[in-house]
């Protein structure tokens, strides 16, 4: 179907009849509508998930604007449309388009996926059918568009490698201008010989076509290894951004009509960190620590406010608290931004007075509560994590925001961390009742009217790969379910406490898919033709489904999840490295059971061997 008849149907007929018609216009300020016959490679951005979620990812902001630059090349956005959407496109046999130009996904050389989240997979099965591309790479053609995938979830790609092309490993702006160079080379070769071009792609650091590895298994279930095709690089190394202050960053963000999840400018302050929690995920494939220079960060944050209008700034990394020229920027752009009506915000806040202080200069108006994130309800448990925070640094930061005026407290916690015990898990109740009776002591003193409320937000642990706790098994969704349950017993006597926890059904799924090998892959597509997609939102997730489809295929699901793995074990996600050493991610797990702590890397360097093996200094510009 053609791009004038998608568009006349769509705008005519069908955003009337559905939901927030604004996720489909594409029309918004700061979007970049190109000459499609004048570009030379056709990229289609898509992030699995609604357009109010994707808009706020970052990543995609950012990879939109950089492939743009180059004016040989088009980059379009598509999201996940919405079921009343996908309804009226699927009864129309409309295929699923981009929104600048309402092109079908067909038409685009590249369709690449963000991985940012296990529950998103049937969602990109969903987009690749209503795109009407074939699933599997296997299936595809030289007239198919290549189908990429990147994003931190990217790190175990084997539940999703069969619907892949290619994957690229590590920081994205590094490696897809790379991949449209050659894909430029391709098309002047005369665009027939895919495989040829993958085997080129192949060949790039950070570049991961699953094609070309064949997994091999043991008698017990468990991984033997990989055969290669040809001469491919075992395993496949990250690609990082070695120089972030000179990095590209966009300033024009597109500016949406509807609201959407974090709906402001944001500046990225530094990439990586430094904590070694064990259990986190992006604390590890994120290293090393890169900063930009407060000189940079302020140029960028004014110029982004000044292309976009934002009245709010927000300073984004994994814990921008840790940013080692934090105070100094912020007194650097308070002034300016004061000037322009804008407000400025501290998403992720380390456990201490001196982040409450901080966060008590830039909100004058504090209409929602501080969060903080003490992980586990003992200090027993906190070591074992390597959390590095004491009752003592959270009860200094809740006197000092309690003081400074806030009366609504949000504390994060795990439960089914590894070693957790009963007293672990009645300490979360414990931890947040001392919290509430300071806000009640320091209210009564200040004569402060409002009430005081502590949140216990509480998940379930997700053993992740490339991290110390790869080796843990997940909790049984029971045991998990009887530690709610005895939570909730105990909060429901408080008056000034709150308890809120996550669906033990999603994190089990989530579990499976984020530990699972290349089996997986067919319960994951028996779930979406079954209907799955959309899983992160709990109206659309359904666990009998997912159930269904692991019994149709022959997957256990508990083998992948429930089951803890022997040292000796070789991981699906082996296929990645990440840089870091896995005798460094086992020292480290062997501390976390003996209860042993870690130093943080920024005073001095913990051996994981992330900047010698990916040759880059971690350097902090501001100590």
């Amino acid at each position: 179907m053609k791009p004038e008849a998608i568009r006349s149907i769509v705008q005519d007929e069908i955003l009337r009849k559905v939901t927030k018609p604004a996720r489909y216009l594409g029309s918004e300020v700061n979007a970049i509508h190109k000459d499609w016959d004048q570009a030379k490679v056709k990229v289609a951005l898509a992030f699995p998930d609604s357009y109010e979620v994707g808009m706020s990812h970052l990543g995609l902001k950012i990879l939109y604007h950089l492939l743009n630059l180059d004016e040989k090349t088009v980059a379009e956005r598509v999201f996940a449309p919405w079921p009343d959407m996908e309804e009226e496109l699927r009864k129309r046999e409309i295929p699923l388009f981009s929104l600048e130009s309402y092109r079908p996904l067909t038409h685009f050389d590249l369709v690449g996926f963000t991985l940012q989240y296990e529950l998103s997979f049937p969602t990109i099965l969903n987009m690749l059918d209503l795109a009407e591309i074939p699933l599997r790479a296997e299936d595809r053609g030289a007239e198919d568009p290549l189908v990429v995938a990147g994003g931190p979830v990217a790190f175990n790609p084997e539940p999703v490698a069969p619907f892949f092309d290619l994957i690229v490993i590590g920081e994205a702006e590094e490696l897809l201008p790379q991949v449209i160079e050659e894909y430029k080379r391709y098309k002047e070769e005369g665009g027939s010989d895919r495989l040829g071009l993958l085997k080129r792609l192949a060949k790039n650091e950070g570049i991961y076509v699953p094609a070309f590895y064949h997994p091999t298994y043991k008698e017990d279930g468990s991984l033997a290894g990989w055969e290669r095709s040809g001469d491919v690089p075992f395993p496949v190394r990250k690609k990082v951004i070695k120089d972030l202050e000179s990095s590209f960053y966009p300033t024009n963000f597109i500016v949406p009509y509807l609201d959407v999840v974090h709906d402001r400018g944001m500046v990225e302050v530094f990439r990586g960190c430094t904590r070694g929690c064990r259990f986190c995920q992006a604390g590890m494939i994120y290293r090393p620590v890169r900063e930009r220079s407060i000189q940079t960060l302020t140029d960028l944050a004014l110029a982004i406010i000044d292309a976009t209008g934002y009245d709010e700034l927000s300073l984004v990394s994994l814990s921008t608290g840790d940013y080692s020229g934090l105070a100094k920027l912020v007194d650097e752009l308070l002034p300016e931004l004061s000037k322009r009506g804008v407000a400025l915000s501290l998403p992720s806040l380390r456990i201490d007075s001196f982040a409450v202080e901080l966060a008590k200069k830039i909100q004058t108006v504090r209409k929602t509560g501080l969060t903080f994130a003490p992980e586990a309800g003992t200090q027993r448990l906190r070591d074992v994590i390597n959390k590095n925070v004491t009752e003592e640094d959270l009860f200094k930061a809740a006197e000092a925001a309690f003081s400074a005026g806030w009366h609504s407290i949000k504390l994060y916690f795990m439960i089914g961390l590894p070693t957790e015990t009963l007293e672990d898990v009645e300490g979360i109740y414990h931890l947040a009742k001392k919290v509430a009776e300071l806000g009640l002591k320091i209210k009564a003193e200040k004569g402060i009217a409002k009430q005081i409320n502590v949140t216990a937000s509480v998940s379930s642990f997700v053993p992740k790969a490339h991290t110390p706790f790869q080796w843990a098994r997940q909790d049984t969704r029971e045991e998990l379910r009887q530690k709610q349950r005895h939570l909730a017993q105990l909060f429901r006597r408080e008056k000034y406490l709150s308890l809120k926890y996550h669906d033990v059904q999603v994190s089990f799924i989530e579990a499976v898919l984020s530990r699972g090998d290349r089996r997986v892959a067919k319960a994951l597509e028996e779930a979406w033709r079954r209907g799955a997609k959309l899983d992160g939102w709990s109206e659309f997730f359904s666990i009998e489904r997912w159930e269904e489809a692991f019994e149709a295929t022959g997957v256990d699901p508990y083998f992948y999840a429930n089951r803890a793995r022997p040292f000796e074990e070789t991981f699906p996600w082996e296929i990645i490295d990440s840089g870091i050493k896995k005798d460094y991610l086992l020292k480290e797990w062997q501390l976390g059971l003996a209860g042993k702590t870690s130093d943080d890397c920024r005073g001095g360097c913990d051996g994981c061997g992330v900047c010698p093996a990916l040759k880059v200094s971690n350097r902090l510009k501001h100590r």
